[in-house]
């Protein structure tokens, strides 16, 4: 194993250009869904919950969706041409955004965002492949993952809260400057890696793409775990949406303006939107490593159901009460048994994979993504308008996101039992 000055100044070119783009994106999405909903009077742009969800529906779908060809692109074409285009369209996306003050301008140009960023992860994480080693490739994929945390961490923390005291647009402006500096860093820092030899024709990879889907313990699968991943997506949506309106922050921000006063004077520190996000990341970089070593040997299959039963609690608990000492504990628990579950599932497409495809099974295996996302942002839309606004009953909207959790894990228990290859079963008897 080797150390971190065993990385070449390409290797780490392309983590900071990876941290620039997810602190950039994160940093958008982490105000988002409130931004758009937000009245204008507040700085927001007013629209109504259901357009925001179909939004939201489009522009995440995408992003899962697009690195299955802009992978093979990239490897045709090149990673520093593609990176061009992708940068290029991400920073005049975020920009127009930013200008954008209409359904449909808004709309599209976050599209624009989506497509770069469909194309820009998968020139990342080759570069990071093409660039290590059997002797640093583990710490390399360390390393980068942490990188994608710490923009999330950093970018909503700091600069997220300055910037939306000034204006919601400026968020926008800052993400648009980030991966314009990443379109600098292309064309001063970044050289291209060597490819490999064989480089897969774009019909080739659509043959490959239908012999996946045709697999349909596959792709039963991957519908069963997106349900998981319809509540991951409201931490993005319903979940900022309820903190907005229904949930008292009173106490924890005295707490915490408490220790800052021992600082400075008159602090006026206050959890907003954003923090959810950075709580999220925080917890990540500081427990992930703790997390997996914990459950390291265990089987997949039963981590994986931990986990999403620990993400069913976290996120029947915000039908408990508007309080916000809750909501943070709610969105821990909810974080931690992500950090159980999605490791661990990853884990588990290695071994109902067949053992002649378990790379290609692994690449198509984010379709939970395009599943989860598409799904989440209109039904948590709809339902939020239905209980909460409706209603005024918005219990009803945490137990039942919690319940599709709970039908997840029953769906994997019945996969296990009647679909999975023989010889895989994961199951403690």
């Amino acid at each position: 194993m080797k150390n971190i000055f065993s990385f070449s100044r390409n290797f780490w070119t392309s983590i900071s250009m990876e941290f620039f783009e997810r602190g950039s994106y994160y940093g958008v999405m982490s105000v988002l869904s409130v931004y758009l909903v937000l009245c204008p009077s507040e700085g927001g742009l007013g629209f109504s919950w259901e357009n925001v969800g179909v939004l939201e529906s489009t522009i995440t779908p995408l992003l899962y969706f697009l690195p299955i060809l802009s992978g093979a692109i990239g490897d045709r074409f090149g990673y520093k041409r593609v990176l061009y285009f992708a940068c290029l369209i991400m920073s005049l996306g975020y920009l127009f955004a930013g200008l954008s003050t209409t359904y449909v301008t808004v709309f599209s140009s976050l599209v624009f965002m989506a497509v770069g960023a469909g194309f820009f992860k998968p020139m990342i994480a080759g570069s990071v492949a093409r660039l290590t080693d059997e002797s640093n490739s583990s710490l390399g994929f360390g390393i980068y993952y942490w990188s994608i945390n710490l923009g999330a961490f950093l970018f909503p923390l700091i600069l997220v809260p300055w910037l939306k005291s000034i204006s919601y647009n400026y968020i926008f402006y800052m993400a648009a400057s980030g991966t314009g500096m990443i379109l600098l860093m292309n064309f001063l820092f970044f050289n291209e890696p060597t490819r490999d030899r064989i480089v897969k024709p774009i019909g080739q990879v659509f043959s490959e793409m239908f012999s996946v889907l045709r697999d349909f313990r596959f792709i039963v699968m991957i519908v069963i775990y997106s349900g998981f991943w319809i509540m991951y997506f409201q931490v993005y949506d319903s979940v900022l949406w309820y903190l907005k309106e229904r949930v008292d922050m009173t106490g924890f921000n005295h707490l915490v303006n408490g220790f800052l006063g021992l600082f400075m004077n008159n602090p006026a520190w206050k959890y907003d939107a954003e923090h959810v996000t950075v709580m999220n990341a925080g917890a990540i970089i500081l427990l992930q490593l703790l997390v997996s070593s914990l459950v390291r040997n265990a089987k997949a299959l039963p981590t994986m159901i931990i986990g999403i039963a620990m993400g069913s609690i976290g996120m029947g608990m915000l039908a408990i009460s508007p309080s916000g000492w809750l909501f943070i504990a709610s969105m821990f628990i909810f974080t931690l048994g992500e950090m159980i579950a999605h490791p661990k599932f990853i884990a588990y497409v290695g071994l109902i994979a067949p053992n002649d495809k378990k790379a290609l099974y692994q690449g198509y295996s984010f379709l939970y993504g395009v599943i989860g996302s598409g799904v989440g942002g209109v039904l948590g839309a709809w339902l939020y308008v239905l209980y909460v606004d409706k209603m005024n009953q918005p219990a009803l909207l945490w137990l039942t996101f919690s319940l599709i959790g709970v039908f997840t894990i029953i769906g994997l228990l019945l996969y296990n039992r009647f679909l999975a290859p023989r010889g895989n079963s994961e199951v403690a008897k």
